[in-house]
């Protein structure tokens, strides 16, 4: 950016409803990114200060009129429709969150439009949460709380996880950071990625196309992969049956990813030993939703990955980190590109 002109940055943050996000209050006040937010992270960085102009937003109260010379949008959801006649100017887009699969299709991205997202803020928050979730289905946990609300008392005893196979179903900064602290625990980790790209701590690393030659081995199989049309259903009743009635898995991508019908028929019938699931189309799960009866199951509400009180800071140094880039018309990181969809 060479002129005189200070970059406008339109900050559009939403009030929680049911079905959409945030889903309550508590995520509404973990998630919303205010003025003082932004003016806190750029303290250190007058030189970036002096030359953006923020509006901060609620909703689409002001949408329209703002982005109408907004350069930059930081955002979670936002109009799609007709955006370019709305924003003429825009230039950049961050999203506050990891996945985009709730702005799919990206065919209204524009010719120019540059899309990027907050991977790397949840690195931390998704190893720990995953390293429970595998530790809590080793020492059969979800089978105790299932017998803790029968109110019977049953000793189910286990071995230390050193030694059992985990198969880890996307090994980005979610699915990586997992691996990195089971790992020195022993387990045996393979990693299932778009390109067989090795992974520190998996002794070996498969294509997606290649998940079915080692779905039988799985002691737990763990899943952390973004909606596409690659990974759609790809958890199919057809391989849910590859497991053997032992395993456990663990869902922090997106249900789309498995057959949750299938999952909890299996469940009930001890064919799979447990199961601790995420993330679910609708959030929250409607009261009358059957997946809160299922045996052996254990629902977490979408918190595997989101720090409490740190998310905005950890986002928007990740945002300024791109914006000095943007300011040096350099590239940008964390940018999603529109054919894969993430």
């Amino acid at each position: 950016m060479t002129n005189n002109k200070k970059i406008k940055i339109h900050v559009k943050n939403n009030h929680w409803a049911p079905g959409s996000f945030p889903t309550d209050a508590e995520g509404e006040e973990n998630f919303t990114i205010t003025k003082e937010h932004l003016d806190k992270a750029l303290k250190n960085f007058p030189e970036i200060r002096e030359k953006v102009e923020i509006f901060v937003d609620w909703d689409e109260d002001n949408f329209k009129t703002s982005m109408s010379n907004s350069d930059i949008l930081l955002a979670w959801s936002f109009p799609t429709i007709g955006l370019k006649k709305i924003a003429p100017n825009l230039k950049w887009i961050h999203v506050i969150s990891a996945g985009v699969e709730h702005l799919h299709p990206l065919d209204w991205m524009f010719d120019d439009l540059v899309l990027t997202n907050s991977s790397g803020a949840h690195v931390k928050k998704a190893g720990e949460y995953g390293l429970m979730s595998i530790l809590m289905l080793q020492n059969h946990m979800t089978k105790i709380i299932t017998n803790q609300k029968a109110k019977n008392f049953v000793s189910l005893f286990s071995n230390p996880i050193a030694g059992k196979t985990i198969v880890v179903v996307g090994t980005g900064s979610l699915g990586s950071s997992m691996v990195k602290l089971l790992a020195p625990l022993g387990a045996n980790i393979i990693g299932i990625n778009k390109r067989g790209k090795n992974v520190e701590g998996c002794s070996k690393v498969i294509t997606i196309d290649k998940i079915d030659t080692v779905l039988s081995e799985a002691d737990f199989l763990y899943l952390a992969v973004p909606e596409t049309p690659e990974t759609k259903n790809l958890i199919s009743k057809e391989r849910l049956n590859m497991l053997k009635p032992t395993c456990g898995i663990v869902n922090i991508g997106r249900q789309s990813v498995m057959d949750y019908d299938v999952l909890s028929e299996k469940l009930k019938k001890n064919e799979i030993a447990g199961a601790i699931l995420d993330v679910f189309t609708r959030e929250p799960i409607e009261k009358n939703s059957k997946l809160w009866d299922v045996p052996n199951l254990v629902i977490t509400p979408h918190v595997s990955s989101d720090d409490n009180g740190s998310y905005v800071k950890l986002t928007l140094d990740i945002f300024i980190n791109n914006l000095k880039l943007f300011i040096e018309n350099k590239e940008l990181n964390n940018q999603v590109d529109k054919k894969l969809g993430y």
